[in-house]
């Protein structure tokens, strides 16, 4: 295994150990854990401390944990750490390859222009088949990383053509910055970040190759079990995207100290995002399984997930 790869493995066995550490085990079936980004519906709902009330009236109470991305995420939800949590497309394609312990729950509507591939102002790079032979910076497993793929397909060339570097956002941005990769493929808010305070160009955006949903996701063993406040937790969400789609600058006010990016660029973001949480319905799973299916082929997965078998069903 290259050092690259061991160092991200053992980062991420680090993250679920914290996780299981810090988050008490099932010893009360009447909690519910919640795993969540820094940026998105979830952060807002633990902050406005909206669906304790809801799930104290079911006998439930609630525990958070924050992770960096949605693969360390839904690798905390395969490992029995958390019982819910939200991830972009790509994530959930690893995690159910991996184990057959999630469920999708929900989803947010197609949000394209929410990631993208960027280059520095003054590259010379003008197009996606300019990647040919150059470095370009992703997250492994994260949304972008199907974003890429399709991108490069739409231009004639796969990643073969080009030289992949895995490293987290942070990490991405500082090598971007410092001129060690030529792209880098990035999510918002890190992308309207970047785009300010960088003046990076964009290559391409999602439109017209990538749907861009964001999944909300729990274990199946505890979706079984617990569904009136799993129902809670949905209607919960909802009430906070209903009021954060029309008030996207308080909400950039209000996520701004948590995760540390100015309200005004914050706000760029949320204009792209979309709201109304909603069962999966049957092209959207199309979707999904489509994601899956380029996956396995390119050799990502050993084998490509069954999506349909894994969505729950209505009233469960």
């Amino acid at each position: 295994m290259p050092a690259l790869a061991k160092i991200q493995a053992l980062a991420l066995s680090a993250l679920v150990l914290a996780a299981l550490l810090l988050v008490p085990a099932r010893a009360d079936e009447k909690t519910i854990r919640i795993g969540y980004q820094k940026y998105g519906t979830l952060v807002l709902l633990k902050g406005r401390a909206s669906l304790e009330p809801k799930l104290k009236a079911l006998g439930y109470g609630v525990t958070w944990s924050e992770f960096p991305s949605g693969p360390p995420l839904l690798e905390a939800l395969n490992a029995g750490a958390i019982d819910f949590g939200t991830a972009g497309e790509t994530p959930p394609i690893f995690a159910q390859a991996a184990s057959d312990v999630l469920t999708y729950v929900a989803h947010e509507p197609a949000a394209p222009r929410g990631e993208a591939i960027l280059v520095p102002k003054g590259s010379p790079l003008q197009t996606v088949a300019d990647l040919r032979g150059k470095k370009v910076a992703l997250n492994k497993g994260s949304n972008v990383h199907y974003l890429l793929v399709r991108a490069l397909e739409k231009a004639g060339l796969s990643l073969k053509d080009i030289t992949p570097t895995y490293v987290a956002p942070a990490d991405a941005r500082a090598a971007f910055e410092r001129g060690a990769v030529d792209a880098w493929v990035i999510w918002d808010p890190y992308l309207a970040a970047a785009e300010v305070s960088t003046s990076a160009r964009t290559l391409s955006d999602g439109t017209g190759l990538v749907p861009n949903h964001q999944f909300y996701l729990a274990s199946r063993d505890f979706a079984a079990k617990n569904g009136p406040a799993l129902d809670a937790v949905i209607a919960a969400i909802g009430e906070v995207d209903a009021w954060a789609k029309d008030n996207t600058d308080a909400v950039a006010r209000e996520l701004a100290p948590s995760v540390g990016i100015p309200a005004p660029i914050l706000a760029v973001a949320l204009k792209r995002q979309s709201y109304g949480i909603r069962p999966l319905d049957e092209p959207v799973i199309a979707e999904q399984q489509r994601i899956a299916d380029t996956f396995h082929g390119l050799g990502l997965v050993p084998k490509a997930p069954n999506i349909s078998e894994a969505v729950r069903k209505p009233g469960s």
